[in-house]
């Protein structure tokens, strides 16, 4: 078991949220003053960084290194022992990649989806190209149809994927691991031979949506080093390509873009500009999220099933979550794997929230009557106000997995098909548990942080969305915002009290 967060952190995160709850009664959104520091600008290591970031070579170095490294983990999966903790495909994937991709996302914006192998195996394979604008020949290039230019399919498929995740236990099983990744990067391929530019990253990719998403609250983003050069080009050629550089592939035109949602970081636009004009920048740290991202109505939805799914991981991992399935697979006449058992607690644990969230919604259009604000506006208006809950938890979650599971992690890549071994002894289970890569006080101190740094910015966000509404009776007002308040603060106790209780470990 890992053990659940100390009292003392505990008590320290509860009197945070109470402060900022009583500020949040009386304070005013704070004005927005945008500002950006463009790398370029830095003294000493400026040009080096932007020499780098307009550079093919670069870029290219870095998506060879990852796309062995994937080819590595597909071997491994398809070959090499079953033993989850003794294999590459299942420690790597599941162990270090998916916590430190949450992690780098803060740090470095969407910069994973350029070096993304699926992504780059695919291209590699219809385009015909390293790094030139590639050829057509083997894509239809189709227009991505209207009825599906939206990220549903992309929120099918992150359900998909949790459901198979946590209901068939891919996170134990190399194989499947191995099989999940190959049927991915056929899906990417089959966008590109189907779609123009890059659909499957743009649309149905569900970890490049959550990357986007996330992104909104990093300090990192693209941006022009000077905007009025961008507000004088003519040429559009970060949007268009040119003869050598592929256009952008989610349809962005750097210039006039203030969200990090569906940028790639692919290079595209930094290497085709003829100004230079495009690089890294530091902003304020989530200012995209609280000031620019407007969710459409079904950009809330996937925002809201990230909130709920990632909860619900926390929820399957508690001593008592097989006991509770057992329970209900006997209420219910489930018997063998009890994936109806399982298929209907993911449901109730997905749309408990959801129903909440909407409930409030209801009520909020219900006191503007008068305004006559329709239910799908306002859903979106407030649904981006859970986004940093979600990252808070994700982060913090996983963070117990990856101090205490990936302690031995070196013998794993030396030996990445596990040729030779057995399962983890008893003692080498403890000694994990006993020695985790940082101390149990930082780790603590650090998710404490990160629910603290979430309930922060979901206030704020919330703030900043009812100032929008320019709402002019004030008992309204304080209805609103005392319903979305409970809402906010019940997730985030709800997700508290998941990580006070001790989790069974994945490997």
């Amino acid at each position: 078991m890992h053990p659940g967060l100390s009292d003392n952190w505990v008590s320290v995160v509860l009197i945070f949220m109470l402060l900022i709850i009583a500020w949040s009664l009386v304070g005013k959104p704070v004005a927005y003053r945008p500002r950006h520091i463009s790398l370029r600008k830095l003294p000493f290591i400026g040009q080096a960084l932007h020499t780098m970031v307009t550079r093919p070579w670069v870029l290219l170095l870095f998506r060879f290194m990852f796309v062995a490294i994937f080819l590595l983990v597909i071997i491994s999966g398809l070959f090499g022992t079953p033993i989850a903790e003794r294999n590459l495909a299942t420690t790597l994937t599941w162990t270090l990649w998916w916590t430190g991709l949450i992690i780098a996302t803060y740090f470095l914006g969407s910069a994973w989806c350029a070096v993304c192998p699926w992504d780059v195996l695919a291209t590699w394979l219809v385009r015909l190209r390293l790094w030139r604008r590639g050829s057509n020949i083997n894509s239809f290039n189709l227009r991505v149809p209207k009825s599906i230019r939206n990220i549903w399919l992309a929120s099918a498929m992150f359900i998909a994927l949790t459901w198979l995740e946590l209901g068939f236990g891919l996170t134990v099983s190399p194989y499947a691991t191995a099989i999940l990744s190959l049927v991915i990067v056929i899906l990417a391929v089959l966008s590109q031979v189907i779609y123009e530019r890059k659909a499957f990253c743009r649309y149905f990719c569900s970890v490049g949506r959550t990357i986007g998403f996330y992104a909104s609250l990093s300090p990192l983003a693209l941006r022009p080093v000077d905007q009025n050069i961008c507000a004088d080009c003519k040429t559009l050629e970060c949007f268009k390509g040119t003869e050598d550089i592929e256009p952008c592939p989610t349809h962005l035109v750097i210039g006039r873009s203030q969200q990090n949602t569906f940028c790639t970081s692919c290079g595209a636009c930094t290497q085709s500009c003829p100004y230079q004009n495009v690089n890294w920048a530091i902003r304020k740290s989530g200012a995209e999220a609280i000031y620019h991202v407007r969710p459409s109505w079904d950009e809330s939805w996937f925002i809201l099933i990230l909130v709920a799914l990632t909860s619900f991981h926390g929820i399957t991992m508690l001593p008592v979550w097989e006991a509770w399935i057992s329970q209900w697979a006997q209420m219910i006449g489930d018997s063998g794997q009890l994936l109806w058992s399982f298929s209907s607690g993911m449901f109730i644990s997905l749309m408990v929230p959801i129903g909440m969230f909407a409930f409030i919604i209801k009520l909020i259009q219900f006191l503007l009557s008068d305004q006559e604000l329709e239910f799908k506006r306002l859903f979106a208006l407030f649904g981006m106000a859970f986004l940093p809950l979600a990252f808070a938890y994700h982060l913090a979650h996983n963070l117990n997995h990856l101090v205490r599971e990936s302690r031995g992690i070196t013998e794993v890549f030396l030996n990445p098909l596990g040729s030779g071994t057995l399962p983890l002894s008893h003692h080498e289970v403890h000694l994990r548990h006993m020695n985790p890569l940082i101390s149990q006080d930082i780790l603590f101190a650090l998710q404490a942080g990160l629910m603290m740094f979430g309930f922060w910015f979901a206030i704020r966000i919330l703030l900043q969305r009812m100032d929008s509404l320019a709402i002019t009776h004030s008992a309204v007002n304080t209805v609103i915002k005392s319903g979305m308040l409970v809402l906010i603060s019940g997730v985030s106790l709800f997700n508290l009290w998941l990580l006070i209780q001790p989790m069974v470990m994945r490997m």
